[in-house]
């Protein structure tokens, strides 16, 4: 039987520098990240409420986004803060966080 679809889940997604409600969390059907894959991300644990190697996880995010010339609109400090408050929003304390950033219409 499948699940719910993703974009039916309930809560709140660190967006554009932002809290938005899951489901209008969108980008456009162009952007370069959905067409060339030009995109990074990390995979993160929470447990007990606290992320396994966040700056080691954040400083890498940053690393792999300049290894393509991309440039993260927010410092090391703001990613880190967002997944914090990620959890704290959705009441999470053992979880997976995946911080994502992509190259859109700029391209």
């Amino acid at each position: 039987m499948a699940g719910v679809p993703y974009d039916q889940l309930g809560g709140h997604i660190w967006f554009n520098g932002e809290f938005v409600e899951w489901g209008d969390a969108k980008i456009h059907v162009l952007t370069h990240g959905l067409h060339y894959a030009s995109s990074v991300f990390e995979g993160e644990r929470a447990y007990e409420g606290e992320i396994f190697k966040l700056r080691e996880h954040t400083e890498r995010l940053f690393y792999s986004a300049e290894t393509l010339g991309m440039k993260i609109p927010y410092t090391i400090e703001q990613i880190d803060d967002a997944c914090i408050a990620t959890l704290e929003k959705q009441g999470l304390k053992d979880a997976y966080i995946r911080p994502v950033a992509w190259r859109g219409s700029e391209m």
